[in-house]
């Protein structure tokens, strides 16, 4: 085969290859670009902020994340990830003892149980089962609420993290297309610099060389 003939496949090829990088790292910009602007678009109409710096109390001032975005609007999925983990999942453990909303059903139950035979009994012990029932159910809610949003928030996060990895692909796509790109211009270069008489001669193995000598 002759060098020129060689040289221009190895190109073509180059190029074509650098053509499909190219394409796939297009789409994955654009699918990045999606990710992104939802979830800006998203948490932006939630309308939620971080506290002030000189509002944090002295818990809230150990999470770095906190501090750094005081005061700012929440819009990002990193800043998301902060405030579902560092804000919400702080106070939720201030609430009935870090309890989650699972495990505040059994006593809640119980609680309804013994309100129910109180009253059938006209037990005297009754208001107070109603006020721990109470307590107990607005715990319920107030941790089901919270921990809702914390859900959401890093659901938020987590499809925000597949635009950042969109993007890293997109990346690699492009310095793979470049680097094609430059190999084929070399070899376009090669082709219309090597002569058209001469053939590409592969390699003599090292035990032929050695017949030869011999």
């Amino acid at each position: 085969m002759k060098r020129r003939t060689l040289d221009l496949m190895f190109s073509i090829g180059g190029l074509g290859l650098a053509a499909l990088l190219l394409v796939v790292g297009i789409v994955l910009t654009a699918n990045a670009n999606f990710a992104n602007n939802y979830v800006r678009d998203q948490l932006s109409q939630q309308n939620i902020s971080f506290t002030p710096a000189a509002e944090l109390d002295d818990e809230e001032k150990k999470a770095a994340c906190l501090v750094e975005y005081a005061g700012q609007k929440l819009t990002t999925g990193k800043q998301a990830e902060c405030y579902a983990n560092e804000y919400i999942g702080l106070h939720l453990k201030s609430i009935a003892d870090g309890k989650t909303y699972a495990d505040l059903g059994e006593p809640q139950s119980a609680l309804r149980e013994q309100v129910a035979k109180a009253e059938q009994a006209n037990d005297p012990a009754l208001a107070d089962l109603q006020k721990q029932l109470a307590q107990v159910n607005q715990q319920r809610d107030t941790v089901f609420k919270g921990e809702t949003l914390r859900g959401l928030l890093l659901t938020s996060y987590g499809f925000s993290e597949f635009g950042v990895k969109a993007q890293q692909g997109a990346l690699a796509m492009y310095l793979g297309a470049g680097l094609l790109l430059l190999l084929s211009i070399a070899g376009l270069a090669h082709f219309m610099r090597t002569p058209s008489t001469e053939a590409f001669a592969a390699p003599t193995p090292a035990s032929d060389r050695e017949k030869t000598t011999v």
